[in-house]
């Protein structure tokens, strides 16, 4: 896939990130993660993101990196693109993006690389190595330490046109259309905020049609009723979701830092596709907290 085709691609729809599977004992379950994606590619997402921040990409160790890329390319080959989370310091996320395009990955999803603060050109300078290490598509995620301005952005799409998504965790309106109005269509957008269907109707406003569902993880079939609700600007519809459902869940999401993950991974248990506890530093919910969420799976009905 070109990065002119993974651009195509990433516009045309839903996106997700699909949960990395462990044993009880924390240590990664090949055989389970790769009946997860079984499970999840005929439901209709455009593409799913290996390792991405929902999959616990930033507790993940080098040798169970590539293994969780390989079985995610190797399940979906014939079903549905694996874009690879990478991040981390400059050198890390290249060494992570050349793994990611050896083992057959048809994109990258270049996550912030945590913790250090930097200014603009530094950004940029990051950026663009991760862009020149590999030919295949790349996203940046615009999130927590690496927010980039429109005019960094500008100088990156001048110098790497393997540069091809601009995904948006922020949820500043000023930024997001003063990029979208110095850049048109050089990039794909797409709604990168945790619980993106909460911010789904105003980002299709912005221009920024498509987004990614952690909650696709758990009830798929509502995650696709609710994205071409917005795509058919149903308004109906997605205010009827958004009251049984995903205000209620993020009432319980927002109880604790981490539980945008957490929440994922018990939804995933309740419906029957158990990915194991989360790993320290993050938390699994209470057994109140699990309780509420069934019961608000169990409203939605068969996925």
């Amino acid at each position: 896939m070109s990065p002119q085709e993974l651009k195509t691609t990433i516009s045309s729809g839903l996106l997700s990130f699909p949960v990395t599977d462990f044993d009880a004992q924390g240590n990664f379950q090949p055989s389970t993660y790769a009946k997860r994606l079984e499970w999840l590619a005929p439901y209709g997402a455009t593409a799913l993101f290996a390792a991405g921040g929902t999959g616990e990409f930033f507790s993940l160790v080098s040798e169970e990196y590539g293994q969780v890329i390989k079985v995610a390319v190797d399940t979906c080959k014939h079903s549905v693109p694996i874009i690879a989370g990478v991040g981390g310091p400059t050198r890390q996320a290249i060494a992570m993006a050349k793994e990611a395009e050896r083992l057959g990955a048809k994109g990258l999803l270049l996550l912030p690389h945590y913790l250090t603060e930097a200014g603009q050109q530094g950004l940029v300078a990051h950026v663009e190595a991760v862009c020149k290490s590999v030919k295949i598509g790349v996203i940046v995620y615009n999130r927590a330490v690496c927010k980039l301005s429109a005019a960094s952005l500008q100088q990156l799409a001048d110098r790497c046109p393997n540069l091809v998504g601009f995904k948006d965790g922020v949820g500043e309106i000023e930024a997001m259309v003063t990029v979208r109005q110095k850049l048109g269509d050089r990039f794909a957008y797409l709604g990168g905020l945790p619980t993106a269907e909460v911010y789904a109707a105003a980002y299709k406003a912005l221009g920024v049609p498509v987004y990614s569902s952690a909650v696709f993880n758990f009830v798929p079939k509502t995650a696709m009723d609710f994205y071409r609700a917005v795509a058919a600007d149903d308004r109906a519809t997605q205010s009827r979701l958004i009251d049984d459902f995903f205000l209620p869940y993020l009432d319980i999401r927002n109880r604790q830092a981490g539980y945008a993950v957490s929440i994922i991974k018990a939804g995933a248990t309740l419906v029957g596709r158990p990915a194991g506890p989360v790993r320290p530093p993050l938390t699994d919910l209470t057994g109140d907290e699990v309780e509420q969420l069934a019961a608000l799976i169990k409203r939605l009905g068969p996925q």
